[in-house]
């Protein structure tokens, strides 16, 4: 690039001294003109990585529910309780007083007499209690005791879920240089002013 714009300036000193030469009356042996090469421009489409790909993960909370089961609370046992006697209550006649005999003073006829009075037998009712069945030791087998809890249990346990997600791109576009501008001399001829 520096040679480059040395040779341009030295052709460029070049011509002006031509010029200046044909201004000073001297006739042109050789004429330049400067050519301009503009730059060539072109329209690039490029994708562009905006995201790498990647992986997610996603929990799911684990489910519980509940579930009903039978749970013994007590074994079997035995045990032994006291039966009390069964009684009944009977009714029976009871002589309180044998009679006999006995002496007692009586008015009969209006004479006061000494009378050897005969007495019967006095019976009463009296009650009793009587045994039917004595009183015993019983044997009693109490049954096991059962009863129903609630309880949690897993339904469904935590899952994990690897999510791949892939590469995000743009489309980007840009312009490029396929060839940068120059400039450069050429060689002309002009009739009757410059010879080719």
């Amino acid at each position: 690039m520096i040679r480059k714009t040395a040779s341009l300036a030295l052709t460029g000193i070049t011509v002006l001294g031509m010029a200046s030469e044909a201004a000073a009356g001297g006739r042109a042996v050789e004429c330049y003109e400067q050519v301009n090469r503009p730059a060539v421009y072109d329209t690039v489409y490029e994708d562009v990585l905006v995201s790498p790909a990647g992986q997610q993960v996603e929990y799911e909370a684990p489910i519980y529910g509940t579930r009903e089961r039978v749970v013994q609370i007590a074994s079997a046992r035995v045990s032994y309780e006291i039966v009390p006697a069964i009684t009944r209550t009977i009714y029976r006649s009871v002589r309180v007083d044998d009679g006999g005999y006995s002496w007692e003073w009586r008015i009969i006829n209006g004479r006061k007499v000494l009378c050897k009075v005969r007495h019967k037998a006095r019976y009463e009712r009296v009650a009793e209690i009587v045994v039917v069945e004595p009183e015993r030791r019983r044997r009693v087998v109490l049954p096991a005791e059962y009863e129903s809890v609630a309880e949690e249990v897993l339904v469904r346990p935590e899952q994990r879920r690897i999510i791949d997600i892939p590469a995000s791109y743009q489309t980007v576009v840009r312009r490029v240089v396929v060839r940068e501008g120059s400039s450069s001399w050429r060689r002309v001829h002009i009739p009757r002013h410059c010879r080719y």
